[in-house]
């Protein structure tokens, strides 16, 4: 058997839905203290100071600690039933089609949440590695249970669930530097859809 692992957003997605799900997930309060704290360090992050994985723990602090986890579980369903499906790359559609008519292990590796990504995957047979908010007595602490899945954490993770070894082919998708480390597990690795010169 090969497996495929998969970006998702930019990827799969045309596009940021972590970004969208903080959007439509919020509460007015949680918007108001998002405008407050969040400028400062989205500064930071644009002028390179903050890197983007240290960007999303923040914003993933401020957009869900303390919050019920049905309440986040729930938009997290909605979103994955109503608001992904809509963002859906054709080219990526296609390639997901081919990977499961060949009988390939689909996994999606993505920094975006679990919330909704475990529902969409699901919906689909698709496993899943990604970036799990941590829960403590029914309500989210705000902190992701096994850090941002980006960078170097991506291999890190999949490599925690998959014995890679075990696979006679291995592809990788993805569409910025963050995917980089991933295409290293890689037999054959695609930024934006295109062969990875360095695999």
């Amino acid at each position: 058997m090969n497996i495929a692992l998969f970006d998702f957003d930019g990827t799969i997605t045309n596009a940021d839905m972590y970004t969208k799900f903080l959007h439509f997930s919020g509460t007015r309060r949680r918007a108001l203290l998002a405008k407050i704290v969040l400028p400062p360090f989205f500064i930071l992050y644009k002028v390179g100071v903050i890197p983007a994985p240290r960007m999303r723990t923040i914003a993933s602090f401020v957009a869900f600690s303390g919050r019920k986890v049905d309440e986040v579980a729930a938009a997290g369903e909605e979103y994955a039933a109503d608001v992904v499906p809509n963002h859906l790359r054709e080219v990526a559609l296609n390639k997901l089609k081919w990977h499961k008519n060949n009988g390939d292990q689909i996994v999606i590796v993505s920094a975006s949440l679990d919330v909704y990504l475990k529902p969409w995957c699901a919906q689909n047979g698709f496993a899943l590695v990604c970036s799990e908010l941590e829960v403590d007595s029914g309500r989210f602490s705000g902190r992701y249970v096994n850090g941002d899945c980006s960078c170097a954490n991506k291999p890190k993770l999949i490599g925690s669930k998959f014995e890679l070894e075990q696979y006679e082919q291995i592809y990788a998708y993805g569409d910025t530097k963050e995917d980089l480390a991933m295409f290293s597990v890689a037999d054959e690795a695609y930024l934006n859809w295109e062969p990875h010169p360095e695999r």
